[in-house]
């Protein structure tokens, strides 16, 4: 069976974008950090959609990206309230996150002899990073090709699957329901609680892909039945 690495973030797309590779087959590696984000809730949400998937082995990173800072998730920063008319990128983004995140996974794929790298970013209904835009994907693929044994010496490419990429939030979520994904399991919002608060960015954007799939988000809120 060919192997893939899944960036696991314990988030709705990563879990959905998990689903995906675990319907093509592949035998799954999910690798999640510990970025000295501002909650551990996430952390642990990987940790069961992992065991939910019987995963051989799930790889849990350490990092101090809190040791730079400039984001609302990895220093002492308010985390805004939702805005979905915004221009400009928001606080919340975390500079290099996902450069450093499938750098990493990019490495571990090599070692493993995994095929593909799975990563859930979106470009449609999102928060407006940098990072998760098709010319990011396109240009690490350029860079995974050139930085390898794997690539330069074996010939063999590790590919980048970004199966996500152009959908909105609701066929997101429709997607992982027809593939049976434990969305139950998962967490979106940026302040960790028990409850998810249900108007952060990142809540406002999941909650509007369950109402326009149809659907009622399986996880509580506060203040909503």
């Amino acid at each position: 069976m060919e192997k893939a690495v899944v960036l696991l973030s314990g988030g709705l797309d990563s879990t959905v974008c998990m689903s995906v590779a675990q319907k093509q087959g592949y035998e799954l590696y999910p690798i999640s950090f510990l970025y000295g984000q501002r909650h551990s809730r996430e952390i642990e949400c990987a940790k069961k959609v992992a065991e939910y998937y019987q995963v051989k082995k799930h790889l849990i990173i350490t990092t101090n990206m809190d040791s730079i800072g400039g984001s609302a998730l990895t220093a002492n920063i308010d985390v805004p309230e939702g805005d979905e008319n915004r221009s400009e990128i928001p606080v919340t983004y975390v500079p290099a996150r996902n450069l450093i995140f499938l750098s990493y996974a990019l490495g571990y794929a090599e070692v493993i002899g995994a095929e593909k790298i799975f990563i859930g970013v979106n470009a449609v209904d999102y928060s407006g990073y940098p990072d998760c835009r098709p010319e990011f994907i396109e240009r690490f693929q350029q860079l995974a090709d050139y930085s390898t044994k794997a690539a330069t010496q074996d010939k063999r490419e590790i590919k980048i699957e970004a199966p996500l990429l152009n959908l909105t939030k609701a066929e997101i979520v429709k997607l992982g329901v027809a593939n049976k994904a434990p969305l139950e399991l998962t967490t979106s919002c940026y302040r960790g609680g028990e409850k998810a608060c249900g108007r952060c960015d990142s809540c406002l954007l999941r909650l509007k892909g369950f109402k326009e799939a149809g659907l009622k988000d399986p996880i509580p809120y506060e203040g909503l039945l």
